[in-house]
């Protein structure tokens, strides 16, 4: 089997790819085709068990027979028809049957006897979901490639609308916006004689009321209790500015000496935390209207949520490749019109580019069923450092540390940098005393077997020599273990110390 899918099957069930340890019923069938075909494509691999264990079919199975068998029963079952591809792969001496199916261009598609209200489904996650009454319009938009916000809402009228939030952001770009500009960018439409807004124009003007975001301080690196919170509304653009300035008073601030000059910069890079910011408002999915942005704020994290996830016909691996797919056009028209976006589909290289560069570790992009998730990690720093917290009070850190930006620090610690780890991590170093595989490591944790699990809690750890491979010639043998390293057992020790002298 080529090493890809083996990585596949390791990382478990995904939103495009299912397992199935022996050939389910054909309605199961059916609703799995519908539901990859009405999002991003997928592989449903029969043969491999739940647990990711890899049993194999029939060997005496008859192929072609098979192949057949399952042709029928999902042109029997779903509409319009559905052409997947069907082939076998040997696995040490196990087959492995594999249906892949890819996006259609004819959504939606549906159970024929359920119909399309009601039998329309698709991939959330590594599940299948049927498809609400929104979900099977928002499928119809996509077939004629029209966005949500594009649509025009006659029951508002255009009169009743402030433009001057829009307006001056138009104007601070030297740019006029008149009512050709406003139909140019799809924002308004004409209909005998009467000008109508479209869906982008009210969201932009903050006036459907899931346009808002809710930002929130943390205590520690759990949700358990907060020191300040604000929900924001009003136009995009000033919530932007609102969000930015929130991060700002609940991160570190440190001074840096370039050449002879000295520069303050704050822990995380702004520029990466901006274009995370922004693409949450541009990319996120506004039909739902019980959902909106969340800004979290830990001590390790910095972690920004969005409404929908990854637009239906591309994947995480897709978006970190530099695809874009715009969900939401007229409102990424206008973002880029007033230069907020610099180029389509290099936002998520700029991220990572900032944060190098900053010495910040990657941050972690992930799509959650139906929403997006990216942390930032927060850069801790050795050196005498200035903090401006949300009061405007100063505090002087001389370690890394993870206390509220609203409380003072001052302790005395070691001059080398020291790396930190969240509580998970270091569970991770006390478990790996002694040699341990992967499954112990998260059974312990009681985390799922994940890819992101896998470089939060492992990988990490070991590019960080705090854990190595029992079998570091061979990192993908099925029967690798873990086990601390000496710099892992002095970094438990210290930690330890450093709770008991808190």
């Amino acid at each position: 089997m080529d090493s890809c899918l083996q990585d596949k099957i390791l990382a478990g069930e995904s939103k495009v790819l299912e397992f199935k340890e022996i050939l389910p019923q054909g309605d199961k069938i059916a609703k799995t085709v519908i539901a990859f075909s009405n999002t991003s494509g997928g592989q449903l691999i029969i043969g491999v068990g739940d647990d990711r264990t890899i049993k194999g079919i029939d060997p005496d199975v008859d192929i072609f027979e098979l192949q057949d068998r399952v042709a029928s029963i999902i042109y029997d079952l779903c509409y319009p028809n559905i052409l997947p591809e069907f082939y076998t792969t040997n696995v040490d001496g196990k087959l492995l049957f594999i249906i892949e199916v890819y996006r259609g261009n004819l959504l939606p598609y549906y159970l024929k006897k359920e119909g399309r209200n009601h039998g329309t489904y698709v991939r959330i996650g590594s599940s299948n979901r049927k498809a609400d009454v929104e979900t099977v319009i928002d499928l119809e938009r996509q077939r004629i490639n029209r966005s949500f916000d594009e649509e025009i809402c006659f029951d508002t009228s255009f009169d009743s609308l402030d433009l001057t939030p829009l307006q001056k952001r138009f104007e601070a770009r030297g740019k006029i916006l008149d009512i050709e500009k406003l139909k140019s960018l799809k924002l308004v439409q004409e209909e005998h004689g009467h000008l109508y807004p479209s869906q982008a124009l009210l969201i932009l003007l903050g006036v459907r009321e899931n346009a808002t975001v809710k930002c929130a301080r943390f205590k520690g690196t759990t949700m358990g209790s907060f020191i300040d919170k604000k929900e924001y509304s009003g136009d995009l653009f000033s919530q932007l500015d609102q969000v930015e300035m929130f991060i700002k008073n609940h991160l570190h601030l440190a001074g840096v000496i370039k050449g002879l000059q000295r520069e303050d910069r704050y822990e995380i890079p702004m520029e990466a935390i901006r274009e995370v910011i922004l693409n949450a408002y541009v990319h996120r999915d506004y039909i739902n209207l019980g959902r909106d942005i969340k800004v979290g704020i830990y001590d390790d994290i910095v972690n920004i949520v969005s409404p929908g996830g990854f637009p239906s016909s591309i994947t995480i691996e897709d978006v970190l490749a530099g695809r874009s797919e715009t969900r939401n056009k007229a409102i990424a028209r206008v973002f880029k019109e007033l230069d907020y976006i610099e180029q389509w589909g290099s936002g998520i290289k700029r991220i990572f580019s900032w944060c190098e560069e900053a010495g910040v570790a990657k941050p972690l992009i992930t799509e959650k069923g139906d929403f997006v998730d990216v942390e930032l990690y927060r850069e801790y720093t050795s050196v005498q450092e200035s903090v401006q917290d949300d009061v405007g009070k100063k505090l002087t850190v001389s370690e890394s540390v993870s206390e509220s930006v609203s409380e003072s620090v001052s302790e005395s610690v070691s001059e080398k940098k020291r790396i930190n780890l969240n509580e998970k991590q270091i569970m991770t170093l006390e478990f790996c005393s002694l040699p341990r595989t992967s499954k112990e490591i998260f059974d312990m944790l009681e985390v799922t077997y994940h890819s992101r699990n896998i470089k939060l809690y492992i990988t990490a750890l070991v590019k960080q020599k705090l854990l190595i491979r029992t079998n570091p010639d061979n990192p993908k043998d099925k029967n690798q273990k873990y086990i601390t390293t000496e710099a892992g057992k002095l970094y438990v020790e210290e930690n330890d110390n450093r709770r008991k002298t808190r």
